[in-house]
């Protein structure tokens, strides 16, 4: 091996080993990016650990079908959803208070009517503290019982 390799070898070697303790640190560290796109946030998107540091509890809107509000929902939900939204909307407007958050729930991570109701009560209505629960129900349920 001649000088010149051999100057190259050790020039990238001793660049590369400041890599190995920096991708260590930021797999561990407490400010350490988010890796994982479950873990992201969505615009207008809520996380369950964040409503539980809210000293008022929000309104939650059930965006789910009729038949499963009736099974179960989070208690003092109220139901609305696109399908019965006209018949619905009077009942959602008794209890909506300004200035109270209102965060509204579906099935699952892939559901997209609460997202959809959400942007009606925004854009219709014109509510500004509107957010969709990240991870829908089955979130709820799973740190609830």
């Amino acid at each position: 091996m001649n000088i010149r390799s051999r100057f190259f070898r050790n020039l990238i070697l001793i660049l590369s080993l400041p890599v190995i303790p920096a991708f260590l640190t930021a797999l561990v560290h407490e400010k350490a990016p988010v890796w994982s796109p479950e873990d992201q946030l969505l615009e207008g998107e809520i996380s369950l650990a964040s409503i539980s540091r809210w000293e008022i509890e929000p309104l939650w809107v059930d965006a789910r079908s009729s038949e499963d509000f009736s099974l179960d929902h989070i208690p003092n939900a109220i139901l609305l959803n696109e399908d019965e939204w006209d018949m619905l909307l009077p009942q959602f407007l008794t209890v909506w208070q300004p200035g109270r958050e209102t965060v509204v729930y579906c099935s699952s991570l892939k559901c997209n009517a609460s997202s959809a109701v959400a942007a009606r009560l925004k854009e219709e209505l014109g509510l500004e503290s509107v957010y969709v629960l990240k991870g829908g129900w089955e979130a709820w349920l799973k740190s609830n019982r």
